[in-house]
């Protein structure tokens, strides 16, 4: 790992264009881990100087997501620090001091080209061999700037409010290197580098410029982001230098893939059939554990062959030297098996409430006092507390019968035994799961038969399908009067 001795600081710091993607959580839980691992602070900055593609309720979806997901944070816009504000479009100062430092030591200038011209410079300069010209050294004299203009007629351009940006000024020859946690050593030449803006039209600073400016002004020791930017850290090595700042520890994680290749972005993901914002998940009824487990281990080995750990246990276990270089596919189906396995761990008393939203909203009538017994019944065999409206039997009678389960199940001598079981069972005082299951197979041994006559015929008769939880547990949560009734109705129907 690079020096560094001072003590950790992380941010988080996406931008309110919309709903926090996935991969933005699991950005957010490596800086959070990293952070908690190394007894550091964990900062939530938001970066909202993009305002033509701001969202009204963007910052307040990824402060949900992240408590959702049990992450908490040192400072913020809400909870304020030492270092704030923590929102970019209260920092405008900042942005314009540090820009005005760059244009007056000669690292960044002036540019008054409009669209139209910057578009004829690359249609000037466009070929097979470019097919994507830059505004850069071999072709930013070409254009109007205080690089080819006087300074006088910069000056009188500036003065009667012509509009303008600044970029960054980038000379050839120079070799940019870092070392990043994950990738190693980390190198890139000043010429393929554009003379990027710094600070737009409307004066508000790209990214860049805010970007290095906060990280600075934080005492960010450490910036971990997606592998996506790792194009932009010579642009910020290059501004760290030219301020005469040390740069931040560099780490950038793995791409998230889709199952299809390539990184998983809204589109491609919608293809996989796969949520692409942490809002999809939590209206989804994941477990927030499920996620936060599936994500950590996009991209990082524990070094072990454990698969399940706790937030704790993850701030714990966590280190740069187990993550992965490589892009990672993003598995739903593996993400179902880890939110079956926390759902099922959970105690059904705290699964409740839960479920009675769930049968609400599909209209379901229920019994509170059997929804406990319902779901310690079900819990094996559902992947989310929603899956409980899906069997409908759990909580009224069916109005129909399984056409191929009647022809498979249901024979000659159904309705009979049916019948006669439900008598059996409707007169028993103990209708616990041993006391039915007795009583069902003295009654198959005493017509000499095999359990299973009965078994199959009942369990349609009480549910309208041929497969669910075992029979007699399902008979017991049901309860003596619903499951006589039940039987008696089907007998009656299916006859025969």
């Amino acid at each position: 790992m690079p020096a560094n001795t001072s003590p950790v600081r992380v941010r988080f710091a996406p931008s309110p264009t919309g709903l926090l993607h996935i991969g933005g959580l699991r950005t957010a839980l490596t800086n959070y881990l990293f952070a908690r691992r190394n007894g550091g602070t964990f900062i939530l900055r938001i970066e909202d100087t993009d305002r033509a593609r701001f969202v009204e309720d963007a910052e307040s979806d990824i402060l949900e997501s992240l408590s959702w997901a049990g992450i908490d944070v040192d400072a913020s816009p809400q909870k304020g620090g030492e270092d704030g504000p923590y929102r970019q479009s209260e920092r405008s100062e900042s942005y314009s001091r540090a820009a005005s430092i760059l244009v007056e030591s000669g690292y960044a200038y002036t540019a008054f080209d409009t669209s139209e011209e910057i578009e004829e410079l690359r249609a000037r300069h466009r070929s097979e061999s470019n097919p994507n010209p830059r505004y850069d050294l071999n072709t930013r004299l070409e254009m109007k700037n205080s690089l080819s203009l006087s300074a006088e007629e910069t000056r009188v351009r500036l003065e009667r409010g012509d509009q303008h940006v600044i970029r960054l000024k980038v000379e050839p020859g120079q070799t940019l290197t870092f070392t990043d946690l994950i990738r190693g050593d980390v190198e890139f030449q000043s010429e393929t580098i554009d003379d990027q803006i710094l600070v737009k039209s409307d004066g508000l600073p790209t990214y860049h410029l805010a970007n290095v400016v906060d990280d600075h002004a934080m005492q960010i020791t450490h910036v971990i982001r997606g592998e996506e930017w790792l194009p932009s850290t010579p642009k910020h090595i290059l501004l760290y230098q030219a301020f005469g700042w040390d740069p931040p520890v560099m780490a950038h994680l793995p791409l998230i893939l889709s199952p299809t290749g390539g990184k998983l972005s809204k589109r491609s993901a919608e293809r996989a059939g796969i949520p692409v914002s942490v809002r999809d998940y939590i209206e989804a009824d994941y477990e927030p554990e499920a996620v936060v487990n599936f994500l950590a281990l996009l991209g990082w080995n524990p070094g072990s062959e454990e698969e399940f750990f706790t937030l704790g246990e993850l701030i714990g276990a966590f280190s740069f030297d187990r993550v992965g270089q490589a892009g990672v596919q993003f598995d739903l189906n593996k993400l179902k098996w880890f939110n079956e396995h926390y759902l099922r761990a959970k105690p059904a008393a705290e699964l409740v409430s839960r479920a009675q939203i769930e049968l609400e909203k599909a209209g379901i009538q229920y019994e509170t006092d059997r929804l406990e017994d319902i779901i310690n019944l079900m819990r094996d065999r559902i992947s989310f507390v929603k899956d409980l409206t899906e069997s409908t039997y759990l909580f009224c009678d069916p109005d129909e019968f399984d056409e191929r389960a009647v022809s498979k199940r249901w024979k000659e001598d159904s309705a009979g035994l049916v019948a006669a079981y439900a008598d059996r069972i409707g007169a028993l005082e103990d209708f616990s799961v041993e006391a039915l299951e007795e009583t069902l197979r003295s009654l198959a041994e005493e017509n000499e038969i095999g359990a299973g006559q009965i078994i199959h015929p009942v369990r349609l008769a009480i549910s309208g399908i041929s497969h669910g939880a075992g029979l007699f547990d399902l008979l017991h949560v049901l309860g003596k009067v619903t499951c006589v009734r039940r039987m008696q109705h089907a007998a009656k129907v299916l006859g025969r």
